[in-house]
């Protein structure tokens, strides 16, 4: 019993969606000295994840009893899950066929959601309770990528236009109300006025839409975690293609929360925010 103990505190269990996060934590795990265990979601996960983990197993994204299996399998008891993965495939035609779920997954959506709304935060936590159920513990996402959050200040040698402290100050309460609410991350601010709001279709269309509504530019990116964020999942999230993308659409400023955003790549993508005119800043 003490070496299955001894095991599995020295195994990392990983679910892992799109992105460089789960990248990230790999590298950051290993680096800790853990042996890391990687369910790859299917259509999701990139195939490369696989050279930075010790087993890698690709997982049908609604079959959750296989994953958990997989992960006992191999001594997995704590598991970090990261990375995208899109809302929009959970409304499409004939879903219930092409994601064949199994009886976890159905558990998840007509026991443990029953009744109760479809936003991130309530299907999240379903999921991490319906995991732990069987033994897999969902922790803090962050653990390993501490170097990569955001601190308080402006973290590029850019410095924010004078107007961005008004934008802030009038946006920040905002902002923080819609991810009470679980509608979005992340507003769209100019000159003390909301021009666009993130929905479903995440920060990255938003930015698109913003800088279509708002073509004479200089406009600011307000993005911040839930008033009582769980950081196990949904951690917001900034990197180098939200700096391109606000560069492309005349944005000037993005503002983070301080502590609960991961800057993906964090050197590279402040370098890279310098070097666009783009000023990065922790709130």
């Amino acid at each position: 019993m003490s070496k299955i103990l001894d095991t599995q505190s020295q195994t990392l269990g990983l679910i892992a969606g799109q992105g460089r996060l789960p990248f990230l934590v790999a590298d950051g795990a290993k680096r800790a000295g853990l042996r890391v265990v990687c369910i790859g979601l299917a259509d999701n996960a990139e195939p490369s994840l696989a050279d930075h983990v010790d087993h890698f197993f690709y997982g049908a994204i609604a079959r959750p009893g296989g994953w958990m299996r997989k992960l006992r399998k191999h001594g997995v008891s704590e598991t970090i899950m990261v990375g995208r993965v899109s809302k929009r495939q959970i409304y499409t035609p004939w879903r219930i066929v092409k994601y064949l779920p199994d009886w976890r997954a159905i558990r998840i959506w007509y026991g443990r959601l029953r009744g109760k709304d479809k936003r991130n935060d309530t299907v999240l936590c379903a999921i991490a309770d319906e995991l732990a159920s069987g033994g897999i513990i969902l922790e803090d996402s962050t653990m390993h990528c501490k170097e990569h959050m955001a601190t308080e200040g402006v973290m590029t040698q850019c410095r924010p236009p004078a107007s961005v402290q008004a934008d802030i100050e009038f946006g920040w309460p905002l902002v923080k109300e819609i991810g009470r609410l679980d509608i979005g991350q992340a507003i769209a601010v100019r000159e003390r006025e909301v021009i666009a709001v993130e929905g479903i279709e995440g920060t990255a269309r938003m930015i698109e839409r913003a800088g279509q509504l708002c073509k004479k530019g200089g406009w600011t990116l307000l993005k911040a975690s839930k008033p009582n964020q769980d950081m196990r999942f949904d951690v917001p999230c900034i990197g180098a293609d939200t700096i391109e993308s606000l560069k492309k659409n005349n944005a000037k400023c993005v503002v983070v929360e301080k502590n609960k955003t991961i800057i993906i790549d964090k050197p590279d993508t402040l370098a890279l925010a310098d070097k666009l005119g783009i000023a990065v800043v922790g709130y």
